[in-house]
This record gives C-alpha cells, sequence and structure tokens, in this order.
C-alpha cells in the first residue's frame, strides 16, 4: 500500500501583466487570446531555467467567454506562447474573481502533490466583448431579435429570478450606500486617492518589473503605463461629474470617476512547491497561507470581501491586526469604503495599507486579469516593506467574494 503525499505549501515565484487599457483604447485592436499569451510568456521569463514541459496545468480566469475568449482562452494562450503541446490548461470563470480563484486553484494543485509548478492567471478584453443573440428555440420567428452587449454586468436574465437581485451593478453599489451612509465627498476623496497613489508607484518604479508590453504586432497602441491612470485627478475635479446610475436629486452618488473602469489586460502568476524554487534556484515572493470563499445577496456583492477576508485569515491562523497590507479591488469607491470600514472595525490597524500603491479605480479592472493583478501587487509590496502578512482581496456580481492572505518568507518582521 503506497504512503499518501503529504501536504506540501504552494509559493508564488513570479507575476508578471500587461499595462490595462482602456475601453476602446490602445489595446482594443489586441485579441484576448493573444493578450493573455503576453501575459504568459512574460511570466516564464521570469523563471528562465523553468522548462515548460515541467508545468503540470495552466488555470486561467475569463469572466466573458462569449467571443474570441471562447473555446478555453487558457489553452488559446499556452499554444500561442509557444509553450509544449503537453502541457494542459482549463479555464474558470467567477466573473471578477476569475483569477483570483485560478490562483486559488493552482495553489490547492501544488498543496496536494498533483504539479510541481502551474501558471494561474487571466485575461479580458472588454472592448472586443461581442453582441450576442439569443438563439431562437424555433426557427423563424416573426418578431425582432435584440443584441445584447456582453461587456459587463447581467444578460439573457431568467425571468424567474427576483427583481432584486438583477438590479445594475452601479444600483446594487447605491444601495450599499444608503446602508451604510457612505457619502459622495468621501467616495471621490477614495477614488482621487487611488489616482494619487498609482501614479507615485509608477513615477518610483514598483510597477516596472511586474509589468511586460504587449508587441506592436498584435496590434497594440504604444502603452507604458495604465491606460485609465490620471494623475492629476483630484477630489474637487471629480465633484464635477453626474451620477450614472440615479439622478442627484434622487440621491445618486456614483459616477464614471468613483467607479472602476472598463479594461482590457491580462495577469499571470508562476506558483510552485518549495523543491521547484531550490531546484531552480528561484526565491519565492511569498507563500499562499489562506483562502476564503464567501456569498450574500447578489444585490449585497460589494460587500462580500469582508466575510471572505475573514475566512482566509483565521485559516492562515492570523488576526487583521497582524496585517500590513491589503489589496482590495475597488470595482466601485463605495463599496471599498464599506469593506474597509468593516475591517478596521475588525482590527485592521491603518486604513493606509489598503491600496497604497493605487487601485482599480486607477489602474483599471479588466475582469478576468483583476484577481491576479491585486495578489501581484500584495506580493511586490511586502516584499518591498519586509513586513510578514497581506490580504487580497475582490467582490464578484451575482454575490460572492473571494479572499488570499499571503506570506512574505522573507520577512524578518
Amino acid at each position: 500500500m503506497s504512503t499518501p503525499t503529504p501536504v506540501q505549501h504552494a509559493y508564488l515565484y513570479a507575476a508578471a501583466r500587461t499595462p490595462f487599457g482602456r475601453f476602446g483604447g490602445a489595446l482594443a485592436q489586441v485579441r484576448p487570446d493573444d493578450l493573455a499569451a503576453v501575459a504568459l510568456r512574460g511570466v516564464l521569463d521570469r523563471a528562465p531555467g523553468l522548462d515548460p514541459a515541467r508545468i503540470g496545468d495552466v488555470v486561467w480566469g475569463n469572466a466573458n467567454g462569449a467571443g474570441e475568449d471562447n473555446r478555453n482562452v487558457g489553452r488559446m494562450a499556452l499554444l500561442l506562447a509557444g509553450l509544449p503541446t503537453s502541457v494542459p490548461a482549463t479555464t474558470v470563470n467567477r466573473l471578477c474573481g476569475s483569477s483570483l480563484d485560478a490562483a486559488i486553484m493552482a495553489s490547492r494543485t501544488i498543496e496536494s502533490g498533483d504539479a510541481e509548478v502551474v501558471v494561474a492567471g487571466g485575461v479580458e478584453s472588454m472592448t472586443r466583448a461581442p453582441w450576442v443573440l439569443p438563439k431562437p428555440s424555433r426557427a423563424f420567428p416573426a418578431g425582432n431579435a435584440t443584441a445584447v452587449s456582453t461587456t459587463l454586468g447581467w444578460r439573457l436574465v431568467n425571468d424567474r429570478m427576483p427583481e432584486q437581485w438583477t438590479v445594475s451593478l452601479g444600483e446594487a453599489n447605491e444601495l450599499l450606500a444608503e446602508r451604510f451612509g457612505i457619502a459622495r465627498e468621501r467616495q471621490d476623496e477614495f477614488a482621487a486617492r487611488s489616482h494619487r497613489c498609482a501614479a507615485a508607484a509608477w513615477d518610483d518604479g514598483f510597477y516596472d518589473d511586474l509589468v511586460v508590453a504587449v508587441p506592436a504586432d498584435l496590434g497594440a497602441t504604444e502603452l507604458v503605463r495604465d491606460e485609465s491612470l490620471r494623475p492629476g485627478t483630484t477630489t474637487d475635479k471629480l465633484a464635477g461629474l453626474s451620477p450614472s446610475f440615479r439622478p442627484a436629486d434622487q440621491g445618486g452618488t456614483i459616477t464614471a470617476g468613483n467607479a472602476s473602469p472598463l479594461n482590457d489586460g491580462a495577469a499571470a502568476l508562476l506558483l510552485g512547491s518549495e523543491a521547484l524554487g531550490l531546484d531552480l534556484g528561484l526565491e519565492p515572493l511569498a507563500r499562499i497561507a489562506g483562502r476564503g470563499a464567501h456569498a450574500v445577496d447578489p444585490q449585497d456583492f460589494g460587500y462580500a470581501p469582508v466575510e471572505a477576508a475573514g475566512k482566509a485569515l483565521a485559516r492562515a491562523g492570523i488576526t487583521w491586526a497582524d496585517v500590513a497590507a491589503v489589496e482590495l479591488n475597488e470595482a466601485f469607491a463605495v463599496q471599498s469604503l464599506a469593506c474597509l470600514d468593516a475591517w478596521l472595525a475588525e482590527g485592521l490597524g491603518d486604513p493606509e495599507v489598503v491600496n497604497a500603491k493605487g487601485g482599480a479605480i486607477a489602474i483599471g479592472h479588466p475582469l478576468g486579469a483583476s484577481g491576479a493583478r491585486i495578489l501581484a501587487t500584495l506580493a511586490a509590496r511586502l516584499r518591498e516593506s519586509g513586513d510578514r502578512w497581506g490580504v487580497a482581496a475582490i467582490c464578484i456580481g451575482v454575490g460572492q467574494a473571494l479572499a488570499v492572505v499571503l506570506e512574505n518568507t522573507g520577512s524578518a518582521r
């Protein structure tokens, strides 16, 4: 009778992402499978001693899958990146959390001993997301057919879904603003900080080693930094924008300036066992120390990271008092502030540790890529500061959230 493989730790060894392009911007002509291949190739270039044939799996996130990202975009990406055809791949869809879900799956695969190295990541081209037509149940219906955009949000909704569940993402967060009393001014201040911190991080060179350029021969216009970033953004400028989901005289607070934009981009992570690092002479960036998933009513999705992070912390055996860095995906300023307030009440010491290098409001939120981006940013922040513990969390449409705790294995703190 064989001896079971002991559970081992999973480590993050490398990360790479494309710059995030604006909707209709510099990456609009680049197919999502090509964007994914660029990120995948970029992360492998950071481990030059790794024979790609050793990769046990590629787990890739994607929230759409209705267009050029169909038919398992993870497998398409590795083929386009020139990896051996023997390397398998799967594509997962947990909407905005897809690539963080991919990293979670990859870490479990390593911990179980099913693979020594797994590449995880995700991609989204919100520009190139197609319009779709529902297929008729019988030939030649007499009525009109309406094309539906697959860029963002609910589409082709089942009539049996309760109406309160299927409100727009923006309206769901206006409900959060009402529930927690988070004013427009505070949301605008948070959004301006996101741009300010992201611009400073780029100026300081923080993102230089995390970002790989998209080649012009794939259709990209030269893009050096994240395209949605507006370094001159101020609270006063944001105050002049009109609400996007409710009129101001009806209490609307959410604008195009205090919510994440629509974006194109890809991000990749290289995860492996301790033995892999020793074999290749690679120092891990961090250890995957805890994971958490949580679900709530669909319209409350923005607040779901509160409990997801709590579960991840408990599984890592730490509390908020131990946490020195947080990367929370900024889908909307209001939901980010609601989560931050809850975490401060639970023992997080300093609000400034949240998104200190900017967040999705400034950097962008290409849905399937954002989870991998925040995990990579968190690891880099911990390495820069020398602190030990960090949390990455992301809210997910239809009422879910994911969180991961990272341990900086090189920390002396």
